[in-house]
C-alpha cells in the first residue's frame, strides 16, 4: 500500500496525542495516511500492552487512516541498532510514505527521543541500494518531528480548528491511559484530569500566532524548501 503519510510513534497514543489533528485534517484531504506503533507500550503504569491494543484499534477507526501496525518492539529497551533499522526500513519500503511524521527529538519519555533518531536512521538508510530487503529503496520527501510533552518551537504549525473535538474524542479511545475517577491504578503525567486542558492551551498557544485556534506544531529534520509564497498563513 502506498501512503502519503506514515506517522510514527514508540507507543499507541503518542500520534493521536500530537499529530491526532494533523491526521484526521490530511485523511479529510483524501490523503492515505498510516500509523506505525514501535512497541505496545506495555510497560506504562495503567493498562497493558494487550489492552493497548485494542484502544489503538478503536482510536484508527476514529481516525480513519488506511493502516496501523505494530512492530512489536521491547518498550523502554528498544535499541537503535541494525536489527530495529533494518526492520523500519522494510515498513518505509513498503508503504513508501511520501511525508514520515515521528516522535519528538527529546522529550520527557526517553522512548520519545531514541525514537525519533531510529526512525530518521531509517529514512536515510531506506535510501541505500546496498541494504537488501527485496524491495525498491524509497526515500521519504520530508521527515517532521511532532512536539510532545516538552515545548520545542515549532517550524510550522498545522491548522486542526476543524478536527480539535475529533481528536478529543480518539484519545478518548485510549481509556486506560487518560482520566477516569473510578480508576484505581497509578496517576501518570497524562492521566489527570488536566492534560487535555493542557493539550487544548498547547494547541491554542501553537495556533495563535498563525491566526489558528489550534494547531499542532512540528520540527523539521533539515531546512524545509519552497518555490511559492502561495500557502502561507
Amino acid at each position: 500500500m502506498k501512503l502519503d503519510i506514515l506517522v510514527i510513534g514508540a507507543h499507541p497514543d503518542d500520534a493521536e496525542i500530537s499529530a491526532g489533528g494533523t491526521i484526521l485534517s490530511c485523511v479529510a484531504q483524501g490523503k492515505k495516511v498510516g500509523i506505525l506503533d514501535l512497541t505496545s507500550g506495555e510497560l506504562g503504569s495503567r493498562g497493558s500492552g494487550e489492552l493497548r491494543l485494542k484502544e489503538a484499534e478503536k482510536a484508527s477507526q476514529i481516525l480513519g487512516i488506511h493502516a496501523r501496525e505494530n512492530l512489536f518492539f521491547a518498550d523502554g529497551f528498544f535499541a537503535r541498532n541494525e536489527d530495529a533499522i533494518r526492520k523500519l526500513i522494510g515498513k518505509l519500503r513498503f508503504y513508501r510514505p511520501d511525508i514520515v511524521l515521528a516522535n519528538a527529538l527529546h522529550d520527557r519519555h526517553p522512548d520519545h527521543g531514541r525514537a525519533a533518531g531510529l526512525i530518521a536512521d531509517a529514512c536515510f538508510y531506506s535510501g541505500l541500494r546496498k541494504i537488501e530487503t527485496g524491495q525498491e529503496v524509497w526515500v521519504p520527501s520530508a521527515l517532521f518531528h511532532y512536539v510532545q510533552d516538552y515545548y520545542n518551537r515549532p517550524d510550522f504549525v498545522f491548522d486542526i480548528t476543524p478536527y480539535w473535538e475529533k481528536k478529543i474524542e480518539a484519545l478518548k479511545a485510549y481509556s486506560s491511559q487518560f482520566f477516569d475517577p473510578f480508576s484505581q491504578e497509578p496517576e501518570t503525567p497524562i492521566s489527570g484530569e488536566n492534560f487535555f486542558r493542557f493539550l487544548q492551551a498547547r494547541a491554542m498557544d501553537f495556533g495563535r500566532p498563525a491566526g489558528f485556534l489550534f494547531a499542532e506544531g512540528f520540527v523539521a529534520a533539515r531546512t524545509v524548501g519552497i518555490n511559492t509564497f502561495d500557502h502561507f498563513r
